[in-house]
């Protein structure tokens, strides 16, 4: 039996699981009825999984609303789990006929129309953890914290937070809002390891903002370039290898142990629809991780010691 997660707390108290399910592939999944969904979910749960991660645009617009039926035929689940979504990207899609461009848009209008409609398509009363997708180049960030804190008064929002954002990004927005900013979702694995040395990761634990990290596997390119010469995955495979072997667990496991081992508490959003791999989530909890190991990864990940 897996191990269970635990539990990561945020600036306002409230707490997500360790590691999150990352629904963007939801659409995508050959079976994606109501009780295959809910396979998933029970899969999540069973290892202390409780925090969903969605986005607004994820699977066309198409994935809050599939996960929308689970909730609707297990209204109990409400009570169970947290649900954190995204906004402020606009994708070319039939969804929205009239985007003749691919754009983001932090505008009140724009954010509060999209949490509304998150509630509606997920079937929620309260979003747990709103996310601002990327950084918006023309981001009013008066009107846009006013809009957040607004939110949050309202009841529709327990938290907000970034993704993707800088330093100076998270500073900006928060300069503006009165309710404190929870997390930055940032690209973050192995093969994608400069939030550690750029600011990022430094400003949140500044800030005692957990990190929740998306592609913590790179995308896949992890596993799937592990036989290709020259790459960080080749280079990385004997030593994950190694440590998954020892531990009794795979090398999913390792890397999310490594990401894990931050004292920021880094959360990775992990996207499977296949039960069995889904299953294997929480060993990451079993998996032994000190400094050197740490750093071997990390020298491996990068192809040279540290200066």
């Amino acid at each position: 039996m897996n191990s269970d997660i635990g539990r990561t707390t945020l600036p306002n108290g409230r707490s997500l699981s360790r590691m999150a399910y990352g629904v963007w592939r939801l659409s995508e999944a050959q079976d994606h009825s109501v009780s295959a969904n809910l396979a998933r979910i029970d899969a999540c749960l069973a290892q202390g999984i409780t925090t969903f991660d969605h986005a607004d645009i994820y699977g066309d617009y198409r994935c809050e609303a599939l996960f929308g039926e689970a909730i609707k035929a297990r209204p109990s689940l409400k009570s169970q789990i947290e649900i954190v979504t995204k906004t402020d990207i606009m994708l070319l899609s039939s969804q929205w006929p009239s985007t003749r461009v691919k754009h983001y848009d932090t505008s009140a209008a724009h954010v509060t129309a999209s949490v509304e409609r998150s509630l509606s398509r997920i079937g929620v009363d309260v979003i747990d953890l709103l996310l601002i997708h990327r950084p918006d180049p023309l981001m009013d960030a008066q009107e846009l914290g006013a809009c957040l804190d607004g939110l949050m008064d309202s009841g529709k929002l327990r938290g907000v937070g970034v993704s993707n954002f800088m330093p100076w990004d998270v500073d900006l927005l928060q300069s503006c809002m009165k309710h404190k900013l929870q997390t930055n979702q940032l690209e973050l694995s192995l093969l994608h390891t400069a939030p550690f040395i750029n600011g990022q990761l430094a400003h949140a634990q500044q800030h005692r903002m957990p990190v929740m990290a998306w592609s913590p596997l790179g995308g896949g390119r992890l596993h799937s370039q592990a036989s290709t010469p020259g790459t960080a995955a080749t280079r990385l495979a004997p030593k994950l290898t190694s440590l998954a072997s020892a531990a009794g667990t795979d090398t999913t496991a390792v890397a999310m142990a490594w990401l894990m081992h931050h004292p920021v508490g880094v959360l990775p959003v992990m996207g499977s629809n296949q039960l069995d791999r889904i299953a294997c989530f929480g060993d990451a909890a079993r998996v032994p991780m000190d400094r050197q190991t740490w750093y071997e990864l990390y020298e491996l990940a990068n192809g040279h010691e540290v200066p």
